[in-house]
């Protein structure tokens, strides 16, 4: 593969565990469809529990009976400040106000708690916390891993336009299934609808690589977009079957050159607004600010199975098609142009096995911290299987029962009782269920680098609203959320790459987290944390009172509580002292505080 990215070709190869040949293995479909993940959800009754007083919604009996099967029992629930704290991250990214804070902890009615998760949902800071999720699965990025010279003819600038679509699409709580469509074929499903044309940035910002005009380069664009779909909706690894059947799971080559035939017919383009091409020769930066990067149908044909994947070893033709274990016979074969419209289609079908899953597992991942299938891009034969698989099937069911609304479902699992409790447990606990996999307890979580950059500008009274187009990170004037910030294929961000965002090349199925010691000196020496520093000493000293006010303000910013009397008094102290570094006293006091591990962990 010559002409790809290495680190994306190894990615693919080492998915693909092999290129070499295999024997074909005839495929028992009725056993392969077996599998969990292919077996459709089934209604699921409420299991029984002892303690019928703790579940608020339909989730907590199933977690509260797995709890009681292991002999475990639920923490006590989180005190006011640490809820209103943790709702805000989770929902918005963003931390809440002192005011917000002390209104909620005033606020005695009992739908209290309901009217602040109601309130989040509401705001348009959602969209952008649901985009920094969506984003990596999409692996959105506004170049190439490749750059001949100046020749920035392969760049997005105007990727910009599919994140705002995005953002806009999660506010407005667009259906997931539309959701799902809009990305794969807009212009396809409701052509005079201009304005979701930038929905098909999903795959108009894939990979184009050089010498695109040749056949074995244009395969590894085809297989780059066939992994990224699948694995994004489907949780599955359908790239794997390029050169073989898989390895593993019931997918054969068939399969794979039938979804690649859909992208092998399309086109990518970059659309100006009078309705024209860009010049494909056309730089980056001469561009038309409105260009949206978008694909269309471009000759349909069907594609030959490829014996190992070499494009020099064609066989037999491979009809554009759906997947045979998720079909109760034959695949169905698209015949309506590219069979984007079909393929997308497909897959936000309800009778899909996968689609409602794989959302819900994600949004999961997102609330408690960890997926009910580790394995959230793989529900395959190698991925795990669900944690509590009943409890799967309910919540992916009434999904899609209710409209797909990514906005109700995550309603319903942030007000249940096992969200709200604590993040401290019992040893008695700890010593059955260490891994907390029965969620006897919250999961104490890092922010991602997002939220906590965020937390800074915000607490330091800095922070920019305004979205639209994207910043270098690093610039002194960027004081947007950290989502619009520009990301690179080629040379990712260092201080995005340093808090474990991931490479904008492939796929990213979710974060990974790490502790290291360049993330503390980063905080300790880069502009960035001094100058927020500095500007969160300067907020604190305007706002009036004595000292003993002052950090009790610092701390309702940073940590949405009140200090103890012995934090109180050792601030005090150390106020007194002399400043050091050419810091003031403040600015050291307020970088400290950003610094510590409570700024960047949510309980």
């Amino acid at each position: 593969m010559p002409n790809a990215p290495l680190h994306l070709t190894a990615t693919l190869l080492l998915l693909c565990v092999s290129t070499q040949a295999a024997k074909p293995v005839a495929i028992d479909w009725a056993q392969a469809r077996q599998h969990w993940s292919f077996v459709p959800p089934r209604q699921q009754a409420l299991p029984k529990v002892r303690d019928t007083a703790w579940p608020r919604e339909r989730v907590d009996h199933f977690i509260l009976a797995s709890m009681e099967a292991a002999e475990l029992t639920p923490t006590r629930e989180a005190d006011a400040r640490t809820l209103i704290r943790r709702a805000t991250f989770d929902i918005t990214g963003l931390p809440p106000t002192p005011d917000e804070v002390q209104a909620f902890v005033n606020d005695s009615r009992p739908d209290a708690y309901a009217r602040l998760v109601d309130g989040l949902l509401s705001r348009r800071a959602f969209g952008e916390r649901m985009a920094a999720l969506w984003l990596n699965l999409a692996r959105y990025a506004e170049d190439q891993a490749h750059q001949v010279g100046n020749n920035s003819s392969f760049a997005y600038p105007n990727a910009w336009r599919y994140r705002d679509w995005v953002i806009a699409a999660f506010n407005a709580d667009m259906p997931y299934d539309v959701f799902v469509q809009k990305q794969l074929a807009a212009d396809l499903l409701d052509p005079q609808n201009k304005a979701d044309l930038a929905a098909l940035g999903f795959l108009g910002l894939g990979h184009k690589l050089y010498a695109r005009g040749r056949l074995d380069v244009q395969a590894e664009e085809w297989s780059e977009q066939v992994d990224t779909v699948s694995q994004t909706f489907l949780g599955l690894t359908v790239a794997c079957a390029r050169c073989h059947d898989h390895k593993f799971d019931p997918i054969t080559a068939r399969d794979y050159y039938a979804m690649a035939g859909v992208f092998a017919s399309m086109q990518m383009v970059n659309l100006r607004p009078d309705g024209k091409d860009e010049d494909g020769k056309t730089l980056a930066d001469k561009m038309d600010p409105g260009t949206l990067h978008i694909v269309r149908d471009m000759n349909p044909h069907d594609l030959p199975v490829y014996e190992r994947g070499d494009v020099e070893t064609p066989g037999a033709a491979a009809p554009r098609g759906w997947l045979q274990v998720l079909s109760k016979g034959e695949p169905e074969k698209f015949l309506q142009g590219s069979g984007r419209a079909e393929l997308a289609r497909k897959i936000a079908d309800p009778a899909n096995t996968l689609t409602a899953r794989v959302m819900v597992n994600r949004l999961w991942d997102l609330v408690f911290g960890r997926p009910l299938v580790r394995t959230a891009s793989n529900f395959g034969a190698t991925g795990d299987k669900p944690t509590h698989p009943e409890l799967l099937d309910d919540l992916a069911l009434r999904f899609v029962q209710n409209g797909w609304s990514v906005k109700r479902l995550l309603r319903e699992l942030m007000l249940s009782s096992t969200y709200r409790q604590s993040s401290s447990g019992s040893a008695a606990n700890a010593q059955l269920d260490e891994a907390n996999d029965h969620l006897w307890r919250m999961n104490r979580r890092p922010l991602g680098i997002e939220s906590w950059r965020d937390a800074i500008l915000a607490t330091a009274g800095t922070l920019s609203r305004e979205g639209g187009t994207s910043q270098n990170l690093d610039a002194p004037a960027h004081r947007k959320r950290t989502i619009y910030s520009q990301v690179s294929r080629r040379e990712l961000n260092k201080t995005l790459m340093l808090f474990d965002y991931p490479d904008a090349n492939v796929h990213a199925a979710r974060r990974s987290t790490s502790t290291t010691p360049t993330q503390k000196l980063f905080v300790m020496n880069s502009p960035f944390v001094i100058e927020q520093s500095k500007a969160l000493a300067r907020r604190l000293q305007q706002g009036g009172g004595d000292d003993a006010a002052r950090i009790r303000q610092a701390y309702a910013l940073l940590y949405a509580r009140e200090p103890a009397a012995e934090e109180l008094a050792l601030a005090q102290e150390f106020l007194q002292q002399p400043a050091e570094a050419g810091l003031t006293a403040w600015e050291q006091f307020a970088q400290a505080l950003l610094a510590t591990n409570e700024m960047l962990y949510v309980d």
